[in-house]
């Protein structure tokens, strides 16, 4: 995998855990009633954005009725909504929604990818199925730093957060917290972030000036490194 385009070629056609492929052509097969008469991708979710960008954002995993039905990270549900509203509120997306794969919206100095491809059952993907992305992952955050970019990368939730650390080999291993930033010697800066899932943006434990203040942070600290 030699560019993103060879990333991106071998995580659509990815069927390494059957779990999860069963799981992705279930949902779109029977679909919501919200969306039954659309077309659902129901394929592993690959990353998108700036190849160059200087912020990467990790996320966990496509949501079932998101971008498994959509075919974009973080396209088409209500974490989206809030990820790119804060994207776009500090001048890296071209606009604040995002809601199908063709809706124009295009990323400034910025990478969206995430842990795993798949929409997981309950949004919980399990050790081995991580591990099995974990080359996609690591693949696009190097390609992405040898282009000059990768200079921060925003880690949403705990898993996400861990991913990177574990991808960048940070001892002594740092725990996660919401605002927590890095420092990586020869690498990139971590931010971590709670993710913009309903389960904190209902509850209130992630608000959007939370979120916005974030990437206003990324964008800060990308320049500093640059």
């Amino acid at each position: 995998m030699d560019s993103l385009a060879a990333v991106t070629s071998e995580v659509v056609r990815c069927r390494r855990c059957p779990r999860l492929v069963a799981w992705r052509e279930q949902v779109a097969r029977e679909r919501r009633p919200a969306n039954a008469g659309e077309e659902y991708w129901g394929r592993p979710v690959p990353g998108f954005g700036d190849p160059t960008g200087a912020i990467v954002v990790v996320g966990l995993a496509p949501a079932a009725h998101g971008a498994n039905r959509t075919g974009r990270a973080f396209t088409g549900d209500r974490s989206g909504d809030w990820l790119f509203a804060a994207m776009h509120g500090a001048g890296l997306a071209s606009q604040p929604t995002s809601t199908s794969a063709d809706d124009g919206l295009r990323l400034r100095g910025a990478y969206v990818t995430s842990v795993v491809r798949c929409a997981p059952p309950d949004n919980r993907p399990d050790v081995a199925e991580r591990a099995a992305c974990a080359p996609y992952l690591h693949a696009e955050l190097q390609l992405v730093a040898a282009t000059g970019g990768a200079r921060v990368v925003v880690c949403l939730g705990a898993v996400a957060f861990e991913a990177v650390v574990r991808h960048l080999d940070v001892r002594p291993r740092p725990r996660f917290g919401h605002g927590m930033e890095v420092d990586v010697p020869g690498g990139p800066a971590l931010i971590a972030s709670y993710h913009p899932s309903q389960q904190n943006t209902f509850t209130g434990r992630l608000t959007r000036d939370m979120l916005a203040s974030v990437f206003t942070r990324a964008v800060a600290v990308s320049l500093q490194r640059s």
